[in-house]
């Protein structure tokens, strides 16, 4: 493993265990190059998934590696202030990732987004909005009362 500090190619593993909701090994490194330490997961992946991006209307859909970082990141950021423990964050990854990896090889973006969207609209109602505001790309005010007043309603129903 590169170490991330010096980019020295040799690293001791000093540390294993798995994480809290067991769906990654967490270990902990040492670069035998500048001797930091560092924390790297290693997660099961059962294919090689390919996300196509829409570009334009006749144009064809860019293809990129699927990154489990871009919806944790995502997650986090919808989260950020809410209370919610990383480990119902990561549990909400994972179950986000499972699906997708069930969906096939090429999955289309606003297939990803719409499973986020689920899941964090089960998790908490002010995080699903925020990530909705970004996805959905709200411009004005009133596409957040709007949003909000559907959500409060579905709350209600």
């Amino acid at each position: 493993m590169r170490c991330p500090f010096c980019a020295h190619d040799d690293s001791q593993v000093k540390d294993s265990r798995p994480t809290e909701d067991n769906t990654a090994i967490r270990r902990r490194r040492q670069c035998e190059g500048c001797g930091a330490r560092f924390t790297t997961f290693e997660r099961v992946q059962l294919r090689e998934i390919t996300v196509l991006k829409n570009i334009g209307v006749d144009a064809e859909p860019r293809r990129e590696p699927f990154e489990r970082e871009k919806i944790e990141k995502s997650v986090a950021m919808a989260c950020r202030k809410r209370g919610i423990a990383q480990e119902r964050l990561d549990q909400l990854v994972s179950g986000i990732q499972r699906q997708i990896e069930t969906l096939g090889d090429d999955v289309p973006s606003k297939t990803i987004g719409e499973l986020v969207m689920d899941g964090l609209r089960q998790l908490d109602s002010v995080a699903y909005i925020r990530f909705a505001s970004v996805y959905r790309d709200f411009s004005e005010a009133k596409d957040f009362e709007e949003f909000a007043s559907a959500v409060r309603d579905a709350h209600r129903g």
